[in-house]
């Protein structure tokens, strides 16, 4: 699925309409060169992907459209550390050394360097080269595992675009060849419902098997019980991916919370066929997991979670309290043969949490109940863990919070179930430093660039939260809205339109200016919407 910024919609007629690349030959053209792009790069470092990736965004017309298939491509991409030595444990001995030395000029760098590749036993060259080979920057492209061809990464993208464009859906209204399935699904995604039943079917297509019931399941999220809320989006959107596999024909009518406009969204089979090849996540190792990533995810924060993300590298000196205690439990074989204390183990933390406004990923290991053994290798695995910003769940029947808390590591403790609330803490405590020193360099005034520019992506662009701009001024735009537009912008859009107008010709009028936000940049202009029923609207004077 799609972020919610790599989204391309149309509001043409005041609906929402994904703009799904479907057998465009330039896209196709396009989807041929990021595959290029990536599997030309295999071996070089990710900066260098990176940069190709920029150059190709430059040429093409839509950036967001090379973001989009980026996105799915780094899912089949494969990235390594490669190092002659443990980048963190480098990292340690040259800051030690430079705090000894006292850095100060090139010759005292030099020296802390040969001090620190002394006390590792290696030499300068290598040190260098493993200082900093775990930034993702530096990290190597080692494979790019997948046959995708430009039309089946074109098919992909569509899908990917359709789940997206569910993200803030608050109904969906959906008709399936299979209802029962369909049921199922929904209540898999823990989702309000009901059915509404005719006693007729209809063919499709004239196809008896392919018969479509003309039952509905209407899906609905809690807004309809308390208030009006976009907590569902992301399980609307899994939704998706579960009806177009249990079902060969469906129809999907949604309403769409469109920045507190309700815009309606319809698909079906037609629009966004099944790609070939599942790109769901792992499946829970506990019903404790499956139930906390439900539940976080139903919630609206500033934070992504991850599911299983990438491994991590436990330094066998630190974890010597217990020297087996530094294999995976997960995968540990009894049978094997008793390694050198020396060789490198590797965690796979549960989640993680990416923070939306900063380069910051916090992981998360939910530690239930298992044999003292077990319990034992995981606090050599917190132990052995350098570098890392780490939160750890543990049951509170095992009875280690203080030990799980002494590797350097914060502890909630759980009973059951792992309270969200006790992790929305945490991560509260993350996020007001790290939205403080994202916006402490924050400039009072600013002048972007473009004509016209959304406040979101202002803030994306600056790496802050949303709200750290309300402070800020900008002499040169005037905010419409969710948009910073110029004053000549404005004017020139004003005198392009006149008293009568129809509602969707302004639309697309203030759309190629960059303006999305309709209602309000009209009312900024002095006009207001007479609705005619269905037929749309027409512009008249305030």
């Amino acid at each position: 699925m799609l972020t919610k910024r790599l989204r391309r919609i149309s509001r043409a007629g005041g609906d929402y309409h994904p703009q799904f690349v479907g057998d465009d030959p330039d896209a196709r053209r396009l989807a041929a060169r990021v595959l290029g792009v990536f599997q030309g790069h295999v071996g070089e470092p990710r900066r260098a992907l990176d940069d190709a990736l920029e150059r190709l965004e430059r040429d093409a017309e839509g950036f967001k459209l090379v973001r989009g298939f980026t996105k799915l491509v780094e899912r089949e991409t494969r990235f390594e550390t490669r190092a002659p030595l443990p980048p963190e444990r480098v990292r340690r001995r040259v800051f030690e050394a430079a705090e000894t030395v006292g850095v100060a000029s090139a010759d005292e760098r030099t020296r802390a360097l040969a001090d620190a590749a002394d006390a590792l036993g290696t030499d300068t060259q290598s040190l260098e080269a493993s200082l900093y080979a775990d930034r993702e920057s530096a990290q190597v492209i080692a494979s790019v595992d997948t046959d995708l061809t430009p039309e089946q990464l074109c098919a992909r993208y569509d899908f990917a675009l359709a789940a997206a464009a569910l993200l803030d859906a608050t109904t969906v209204r959906l008709r399936a060849s299979d209802p029962a399935a369909l049921v199922s699904a929904v209540k898999r995604e823990g989702l309000l419902y009901e059915i509404v039943e005719t006693d007729t079917t209809e063919s499709v297509d004239g196809d008896s098997e392919a018969t479509r019931s003309t039952r509905e399941v209407v899906v609905t999220g809690p807004d309809a019980l308390f208030r009006r809320t976009r907590r569902y989006g992301v399980a609307f959107a899994n939704l998706l991916r579960t009806v177009a596999r249990t079902a060969t024909r469906w129809e999907l009518t949604a309403t769409v919370d469109d920045r507190g406009t309700d815009r309606t969204l319809q698909l079906s089979d037609a629009d966004v066929p099944v790609p070939d090849a599942p790109t769901g996540e792992p499946a829970f190792d506990s019903g404790v997991e499956a139930s906390f990533a439900a539940r976080f995810r139903a919630l609206d924060l500033d934070w992504t979670l991850v599911r299983e993300p990438e491994p991590l590298v436990v330094d066998p000196a630190a974890a010597a309290a217990d020297p087996e205690a530094a294999t995976d439990p997960e995968t540990d074989d009894t049978d094997r043969p008793t390694e050198a204390v020396d060789a490198p183990r590797v965690a796979i933390p549960d989640f993680a949490f990416d923070y939306d406004h900063a380069d910051f990923r916090l992981f998360f290991e939910v530690m239930g109940f298992w044999t003292p053994a077990y319990v034992e290798k995981k606090l050599a695995q917190l132990r052995g863990l350098e570098d890392v910003a780490l939160l750890v769940a543990v049951d509170e029947s095992l009875g280690v919070g203080e030990d799980v808390a002494a590797t350097g590591s914060d502890v909630i403790g759980y009973d059951g179930t792992v309270r969200v609330k006790n992790v929305v803490d945490v991560l509260r405590e993350y996020e007001s430093g790290l939205a403080a020193a994202a916006t402490a360099n924050l400039p009072a005034e600013l002048s972007p660039d473009a004509d016209s520019v959304t406040v979101d992506d202002l803030a994306t662009e600056y790496g802050v939260p949303v709200d750290a701009l309300d402070d800020v001024r900008f002499p040169e735009h005037e905010r419409v809205g969710d948009t910073l537009v110029r004053p000549a912008v404005l004017e020139r859009v004003a005198a392009d339109l006149s008293v009568g107008d129809s509602f969707e010709s302004a639309s697309q009028r203030l759309a190629a200016a960059g303006i999305d936000d309709a209602s309000a940049a009209l009312s900024r202009l002095g006009y207001r919407v007479a609705w005619e029923g269905l037929g749309g609207g027409a512009l008249e004077k305030l």
